[in-house]
């Protein structure tokens, strides 16, 4: 039995009560310009990004050792209702509200969600309802931290881990969402691309994770005899599916639209995924090893990130490249981490970060005007200027990404310990963080 806190309940209340006092009553919702269709496809593809989340779930839960289970799928299933909340609140503001100097949103123009149920349309969605590309938003959001976890696995407590959380949505993920989609924000201006979130979510995400695994340190058990393999690869194989399946909303309803550039993203989703997870498990034949599902999944996984930001740009064909380039290029990193004391646990820095500075390098040589007029051409076309402003990004992002995360990693130790102690580590999460277990079946 642990010792009582009422604090996050009483925080909680006082949310609740705050919303109460500042219920954000529509005055006039806003009909025009209105495409039923757009709206049914955005609806549906915002829900498609939100099973991403549970597919993450599963997808690392399947991984980790049964003793870890529950709390790593917990970790996803958590940022569902933390960042939804917060979202509300103010990070809905921070990333797309009225822009100061181009890097960060006024935290007053959508408080509490002011405004957003009468307001009029997001300029580059002028044909859904604010309300819905608030809350297709909020779904990359949620996903985002999510992703870390898997580089922090079976060594995190748990209540560090939702305070980092909150952290890092207000201080990372926001200001790149800000800097990245908002026409007034200074890597838009510039003239970046980033279609679906190969900057702003994998990046991010990456970075985050080798910072976090570098400050956390190796698991007691690493690289030892008392290392446990994967506890259920059938979920694996259910979480990828539901991520491929998911994505489909990932990339093409960042189209906003049900048109053909949302049929494109559709299609160039697809193809980079199944090319990338055969480069995988062939670049792992050409090691010596043999095919594994695992290897499947994870190479498939890679290249939906490394399409990710390419997808409303690019062409069915060069997607086939972008995966065979990207899931090669991340086993190779991924192969070169476990030669290190690096304890990446799930390979999220290699899968992610690697997978989503690809997809931006990819992006600034294969974007095209003839397939989103809104586009600038990218190398291969004669776009030099493009892939300069890319490479330039790269390295922005991934200095910001990095160092933000590892401070607020040390802010959070401070707060709460990251790390939970060597008894509760050999015991599992599963037990000593949440009094539950996997039981095993025969």
């Amino acid at each position: 039995m642990q010792k009582p806190n009422v604090l996050p309940l009483a925080l909680l209340l006082a949310l609740g009560l705050l919303a109460a006092l500042l219920p954000a009553l529509p005055t006039t919702i806003v009909t025009e310009g209105i495409n039923a269709g757009d709206t049914a496809w955005m609806l549906c593809a915002t829900a498609l990004v939100l099973l991403m989340t549970p597919g993450l779930a599963f997808f690392y839960g399947g991984m980790v050792n049964s003793k870890n289970v529950i709390s790593t799928m917990l970790q996803s299933f958590v940022a569902m209702g933390i960042i939804s909340l917060l979202w509300v609140v103010v990070g809905f503001s921070l990333a797309f509200g009225s822009s100061l100097g181009g890097f960060l949103g006024d935290p007053r123009t959508f408080f509490m969600f002011r405004d957003v149920l009468d307001g009029k349309p997001w300029s580059l969605m002028p044909t859904v309802p604010l309300a819905l590309f608030a809350f297709f938003q909020m779904k990359f959001a949620i996903i985002t931290p999510a992703l870390i976890t898997g580089a922090i696995a079976e060594r995190i407590n748990f209540k560090s881990y939702i305070v980092f959380i909150v952290l890092f949505s207000l201080v990372v993920y926001a200001p790149l969402a800000h800097w990245t989609w908002h026409p007034d924000g200074f890597l838009f201006k510039m003239g970046v691309l980033d279609f679906a979130g190969g900057t702003v979510v994998h990046m991010s995400a990456g970075w985050a994770a080798l910072a976090s695994a570098i400050y956390l340190k190796p698991r007691k058990t690493y690289g030892t005899e008392q290392a446990l393999p994967p506890a259920n690869i059938p979920f694996v194989l259910l979480g990828t599916g539901l991520l491929w399946f998911g994505w489909f909303g990932f990339n093409a309803g960042s189209a906003g639209a049900a048109n053909s550039l949302a049929v494109s993203a559709f299609a160039t989703t697809n193809v980079a995924a199944s090319a990338a997870g055969l480069a995988w498990i062939l670049f792992d034949v050409a090691r010596g090893k043999k095919l594994s599902a695992v290897g499947f999944c994870i190479g498939a996984v890679v290249g939906l990130v490394a399409i990710t930001p390419a997808s409303g740009f690019v062409t069915i064909p060069v997607s086939i490249f972008i995966g065979v380039i990207a899931g090669a290029t991340s086993n190779f990193f991924a192969h070169m981490r476990s030669k290190s004391r690096l304890d990446d646990t799930l390979d999220v820095f290699p899968c992610h970060g690697i997978g989503g500075m690809v997809g931006l390098i990819m992006t600034g040589i294969f974007a095209s005007k003839a397939v989103n007029a809104a586009a600038a051409d990218g190398l291969a076309y004669g776009g030099t200027s493009l892939f300069l402003k890319h490479m330039l990004a790269l390295v922005i992002v991934s200095a910001f990404a990095f160092c933000a995360s590892f401070a607020l990693l040390k802010l959070t130790d401070l707060i709460t310990p990251l790390r939970v102690s060597e008894e509760d580590e050999l015991m599992g999460l599963d037990v000593s963080q949440h009094e539950e277990q996997l039981l095993a079946t025969n």
